[in-house]
């Protein structure tokens, strides 16, 4: 079966070349390398818009800029990161990411550019048709489309739905940071090769065009025709300068004049003033002054100060853009005095910021990756977003100077940047929002909820415990475990790995209370964690300060697994207690991200811990463990093996079935274990969230593949495989997902689940999950995904049932407090 050809789209035209400059013309700087003697510009430099600037180099021509804060650089703090001066009500800082961009769903952007073209042949290649795989751009498209429903959706609650767009344009600029300026530049190279989709680079890259640019045109007409009057219909108005009252003016040039006006700095551009570097994802004015003795035109760049307030409070409930404020006539006026302010328009450009790290001297792999960061600012361009009324001359002087093709340029209504509405979605309107639910303690941690924190070592001695977040209380549970563990005289070492963590994470300030104790403390810190960088690198050298043993783990491989180990006297013997999870150590998004974890005493699984961490820090060549499948060496052949006997297992007439639950679904030796599977006649149910190669229903391959997807309140990112095995289900949780970095470049770690209770629990997840009777989307064919929200059988169009929602009534109805 081949895949559905995109439509091909004509080659991007050369940009115009602008006219020369004549009096009463805006005077737009020649290209500085036609200048006798210039500078060459930043963008101009070396071979073209694909090349890295020195940047040593550039900063005599460049504006001076801060170093971006760990993650994509919006407005909004990343996860750690950002606790700016925030001088109004509305503040994105008020509003953390983990409580706003991560409220359900998060694009899986953290790949390596190389996943792009690895071509593949499967084992029995042979034996499946071409064309059985899905483009995995196009479906990470699709999938940031899911998240654009739910803001869509007028039964989503009102700030709910802007939060939601707000997720949605953060999603797709790291996706054009990461994944479409991988692909540029492996084009640019001349490493790019056919997909696995069969798909030619440049077919994905015209594709990624014509598909982002209708997507970005449905998420503005949603913000303009249906959310923002949503909001003014509640109280709540967003809008633009000349909706202001003159009060509400007055008091804005007076802010503006003590706040905003001493941070500016508009940047000249004509021949002694070289076209200044634009920061990625920074709002930018373009201004078309003219002389009024001369009548020279002439172009300016005001950038927009990043760490103020993206939305500014001109009076109770009523909210201006930070740029309006700027743009003002009287506020230009102020920043460009004598000269007649003609026009000004918005702009803002998103650029290249993965990390490229060689890891040959593992010795030098910090120095190296803080040196990489500050090299990441000056990546070159792969989008430039335009306000739709901009002027074509000013136009064509971005796109010449910026070196971005036609294609790149998205024209769309102002405001531009509506990652900005975090901050809107962050307003105290609870009324507006999803109804607040607190995570109690685990049932198994504590027969009777109490202000006092349970003892866990006492309660994993008699039993395991499987945690479900954020159902279950990450800081009655995991974290506790391990607060207990650094105050408790009798532990005598804690082993820990961390992905990513919070700025004033408890568990950081354990691990160092540990180590102050006395205690052995081994920390694995991943400073290679995509857009956590620096503040991993930061934590790490804390630790390290406080006596913890820092490591960096692997040469050439991530460590993305979840574990902890803590090792206790108790009499005569050393006892390991441990935790297994599918998600990070991090008690703010603990709140949100939807995530399993086993904790146990069981001595096989500690013992399995104490191995992996003497691989991790020393030089041991342990490939095999007791029930644990650790990647790159037995999680993928684990995994399909256990697929190839549920192949048996059904041929024999016993029960059989696979079930996974994962992230993303893309690694084509599993895909293809799935459709022999399928092709025997074993069912196999695949819940993903965001990117999914696998064609389900495909008469002879896939018939009995069902693929869906759940997006929600909270980001579904738990990873759980169960087979039937038999009659006697085996079930895996842990860290991986089926892509080439999880299974070929990342330390990752699944566990065996052995009480026959947390099996069946696990299972009956899983089937909700897949349930015709839940609300989900569901993947044809074709690739295209298909809304399930409401009951076909009922004339009324009853909602069918939200797993999450089932899962918090739960909880709430063990404490007594269910909804009615």
């Amino acid at each position: 079966m081949q895949p559905p050809a995109p439509d091909t789209p004509s080659t991007p035209p050369e940009p115009p070349t602008p006219q020369a400059p004549t009096p009463g013309r805006l005077r737009l700087a020649p290209a500085l390398s036609d200048l006798p003697g210039a500078p060459e510009t930043v963008s101009a430099r070396k071979n073209g818009p694909m090349s890295q600037p020195n940047a040593a180099q550039d900063q005599s021509a460049a504006e001076s800029e801060p170093s971006p804060a760990p993650s994509a650089s919006h407005p909004q703090p990343s996860v750690g990161s950002l606790a700016a001066h925030r001088p109004h009500p509305v503040a994105s800082g008020d509003y953390e990411r983990s409580a706003a961009k991560l409220a359900g769903i998060v694009a899986d952007i953290d790949a390596d550019p190389d996943d792009y073209e690895e071509d593949y042949a499967s084992q029995d290649g042979a034996e499946l048709p071409q064309g059985r795989f899905l483009d995995r751009e196009r479906s990470w498209l699709a999938f940031n489309e899911r998240v654009l429903e739910l803001a869509e959706d007028p039964t989503t609650p009102l700030l709910e739905r802007a939060n939601f767009l707000a997720i949605f344009a953060s999603n797709l600029d790291e996706f054009f940071m990461v994944r479409v300026a991988g692909l540029k530049r492996r084009i640019a190279t001349g490493v790019a090769t056919r997909s696995a989709s069969g798909l030619q680079p440049r077919e994905v890259l015209e594709l990624i065009w014509n598909r982002s640019r209708e997507l970005m045109a449905r998420h503005a007409a949603c913000y303009q025709d249906e959310v923002a009057p949503a909001l003014a219909d509640e109280g709540i108005h967003v809008v633009r300068w000349n909706e202001l009252t003159d009060k509400e003016q007055s008091r804005l040039y007076t802010l503006f004049m003590q706040q905003i006006f001493p941070v500016l700095t508009p940047l000249a551009v004509d021949p002694a003033h070289p076209f200044p570097y634009i920061s990625g994802l920074s709002l930018n004015l373009a201004v078309v002054v003219s002389n009024p003795v001369s009548g020279h035109r002439h172009f300016a760049r005001v950038k927009v100060p990043p760490l103020l307030s993206r939305f500014l409070e001109a009076s109770p409930q009523r909210y201006v853009p930070i740029e309006d404020v700027i743009s003002a006539p009287r506020h230009l006026g102020e920043l460009f005095p004598g000269m007649t302010i003609e026009e000004h328009h918005m702009f803002r450009v998103t650029r290249n910021e993965d990390l490229e790290v060689e890891e040959d001297d593992a010795e030098n792999l910090l120095k190296a990756l803080e040196k990489e960061l500050m090299r990441r600012r000056f990546g070159p361009p792969v989008r430039l977003e335009v306000e739709e009324t901009i002027d074509s001359e000013v136009l064509s002087l971005l796109v010449r100077e910026l070196k971005v093709s036609e294609a790149e340029v998205y024209p769309l209504p102002g405001p531009l940047d509506l990652t900005g509405l975090f901050s809107i979605a962050g307003i105290d309107r609870p009324e507006l929002k999803y109804p607040k639910f607190v995570a109690g303690t685990h049932r198994d941690l504590a027969e009777v909820e109490s202000a006092s924190a349970p003892d866990i070592f006492a309660a994993l001695r008699s039993h395991d415990v499987l945690l479900h977040h954020p159902y279950d209380s990450f800081s009655t549970s995991v974290q506790a475990f391990l607060e207990q563990a650094a105050a408790d005289p009798d532990v005598l070492a804690i082993k820990q790995t961390l992905y990513r963590t919070s700025g004033d994470s408890p568990i950081v300030d354990a691990l160092i209370e540990a180590a102050e104790a006395g205690k052995q403390v081994l920390v694995l810190v991943e400073i290679k964690a995509r857009f956590d960088e620096q503040a991993n690198i930061k934590w790490a050298r804390k630790l390290e300060e406080a006596g913890c043993h820092v490591v960096y783990g692997l040469v050439g491989l991530k460590t993305h697994c979840k574990l902890s180990l803590v090792v206790r006297q108790e009499g005569e013997s050393l006892v390991r207690y441990s935790h297994v999870g599918t998600g990070n150590y991090h008690p703010k998004t603990a709140r949100l991200y939807e995530d399993l974890g086993l904790l146990t005493a069981n001595q096989e699984v500690g013992a399995d811990l104490s191995d992996l961490f003497n691989r991790l820090s020393g030089y041991s060549r342990r490939e095999t463990y007791r029930r644990l499948l650790v990647a790159p060496k037995s999680l993928r052949t684990g995994l399909i093996t256990r697929i190839e006997k549920e192949v048996q297992h059904h041929r024999a007439g016993r029960p059989a079935y696979v079930r996974i639950k994962v992230n993303s679904m893309v690694d084509e030796a599993i895909i293809d274990a799935l459709y022999r599977a399928s092709q025997a006649g074993v069912p196999v149910d695949v819940w993903v969230r965001g990117i999914c190669a696998v064609r389900p229903g495909v008469t002879g391959l896939s018939e009995n593949i069902r693929v869906r997807s759940v997006l929600g309140r909270f980001l579904e990112h738990s990873r759980v495989f169960a087979f039937g095995n038999a009659g006697e289900p085996e079930v895996w949780i842990g860290s991986a997902d089926m892509m080439h970095r999880n299974l070929d470049r990342r330390i990752e770690a699944l566990v065996r689940v052995e009480d026959p209770a947390h099996r069946a629990a696990l299972n009956r997840l899983l089937e909700t999950g897949m349930s015709d009777s839940t609300a989900s989307w569901h993947l044809g064919p074709d690739g295209n995904w298909t809304r399930h929200a409401t009951d076909p059988s009922d004339p009324a169009g009853r909602p069918l049932r939200n797993v999450q929602e089932m899962l918090i009534d739960a909880r709430r109805r063990r404490r007594g407090t269910a909804t009615p």
